[in-house]
């Protein structure tokens, strides 16, 4: 067997592989022998069948197995052996198809296109200047949380007028150009959140409404052509309700209201435990206190972001864009030719980041242990526990559900390449000059858009 390598340039090479008889014999021959061994045919004893009758009826395809098998078990070895940082998957030469006889007896030469990574240089030092932000709490946003945390708590009422950010528990019949009962139209039963309405005119006209009120409802402005919530409030298909053009009669069978939970101590104990807080002054600055911490993960998402881009301005090198494309199209049978192009340049800056990442890793010795790991995903997990509930749950039972979730492996490795994502910006982080700046919330929500 021969393999050898033709550089085409810095960023293309050919793998050909040449094999003879010689290379795969032995391995057809054991292959065909134990598979008479384990074969059952009419007129043989199991295990009796004669390995020249296993040859002479599935001869042909154990040879192209077992030559797959080799061509596999080759080029992984040599890609190895040369040290040879390879992107994507070698693919097989497509304008170099060769015929063969597959009588056991051919010489077999195989040519395999390989993308190769890119060599560059990168360090990261205190010359390399940041913007750190430090997020500050400002009213508006302050007494928005307040707010959805009062309602969380707070108790449903049924007042006899609808109000602003009520909702309408209503009859939804939907109505023909001329203002009558479409027939055999789509009819719902539903909740009507006015805080979801986006037009401020059919807003309007929805408040002040008592039990039994009817209104004709243009439900696609009511909702600014949002299909999905258009879909989820009449229980039809979203490609429906993206094509639906009927208004509707909307019958008020109730009005709900979300009251607000009073600023009492028994709301304080539900929230951060008896006796934590007990004025009105605490409680706030412990709000406070909260939205700074969620704020300070904000920044520094912020941060990471602007390390990405950094970063990818900083160093500039070209990728084997071509074989990539084709390696994408050859992996995704189903992508079109109009997605390949309208997604290559995110696929592109991503796997120049993976490739900036990799290298700092590399050079820095920076690893990832599974305390790491465990850490993050049980930080993860309580994150997501606290949207429910702000006490959270106990420490014992969210490391078990953290030994459940790690026990997935696309979630180990999911967090796995968070962990080694956060250590590369840790990393940066420590070595650049980070320029602090405080910011309103509301601003730094504004910039964080953009």
């Amino acid at each position: 067997m021969n393999i050898s390598q033709e550089k085409i340039d810095n960023l293309n090479a050919v793998v050909k592989i040449n094999i003879n008889p010689e290379d795969y014999q032995p391995r057809v021959d054991k292959a065909i022998k134990d598979q008479a061994k384990k074969a059952k045919m009419p007129g043989f004893r199991p295990g009796m069948v004669p390995a020249s009758h296993i040859k002479r009826m599935y001869g042909k395809s154990i040879l192209v197995d077992e030559i797959n098998n080799m061509l596999s078990d080759t080029l992984n070895k040599y890609l190895t052996d040369e040290k040879l940082e390879v992107l994507g998957q070698p693919l097989p030469k497509a304008d170099d198809q060769k015929e063969y006889n597959w009588d056991f007896a051919d010489n077999f030469e195989f040519n395999y296109e390989v993308g190769l990574a890119p060599e560059f240089n990168i360090e990261f030092s205190s010359k390399d200047k940041l913007t750190q932000y430090i997020i500050k709490v400002d009213d508006e946003t302050l007494a928005s949380r307040i707010k959805s945390i009062r309602r969380s708590y707070g108790k449903m009422t049924n007042p006899d007028v609808s109000a602003d950010e009520d909702v309408l528990y209503s009859d939804l019949v939907q109505l023909s150009p001329d203002g009558s009962v479409f027939e055999d139209g789509i009819t719902n039963t539903a909740s009507v959140r006015l805080d979801q309405i986006k037009d401020e005119a059919i807003k309007a006209s929805l408040i002040g409404l008592k039990k039994g009120d009817e209104v004709v409802l243009d439900i696609q402005k009511a909702f600014d052509n949002d299909a999905a919530k258009v879909a989820g409030l009449l229980k039809i298909e979203e490609e429906t309700a993206a094509d639906l053009k009927s208004n509707f009669r909307l019958t008020v069978k109730n009005v709900n209201r979300l009251e607000e939970s009073d600023l009492n101590q028994e709301f304080f104990d539900k929230l951060f435990g008896e006796g934590t807080v007990t004025t009105e002054e605490e409680f706030r600055a412990k709000i406070t206190e909260e939205i700074e911490t969620m704020m300070v993960q904000d920044a520094d998402r912020k941060l990471q972001d602007d390390i990405y881009q950094y970063g990818l301005n900083k160093v500039q090198f070209e990728l084997p864009d071509e074989f990539l494309k084709r390696w994408l199209k050859a992996t995704n049978e189903k992508l079109t030719p109009e997605e390949l192009a309208g997604g290559y340049s995110d696929f592109a800056k991503n796997l120049k980041w993976t490739l900036i990442e990799n290298k700092i890793i590399k050079e820095n010795n920076i690893d990832v242990n599974y305390d790491e790991v465990f850490a993050l995903a049980k930080a993860r997990l309580e994150q997501q526990f606290r949207m429910y509930s702000p006490q959270g749950i106990d420490e014992e039972q969210l490391g078990q559900y953290t030994v459940q979730y790690l026990q997935n492996r696309e979630n180990a490795n999911k967090i796995f390449e968070e962990v080694k994502a956060l250590k590369v910006f840790d990393f940066v982080k420590s070595v650049a000059t980070l320029d602090k700046k405080e910011i309103l919330y509301t601003e730094f929500a504004k910039l964080f858009a953009q």
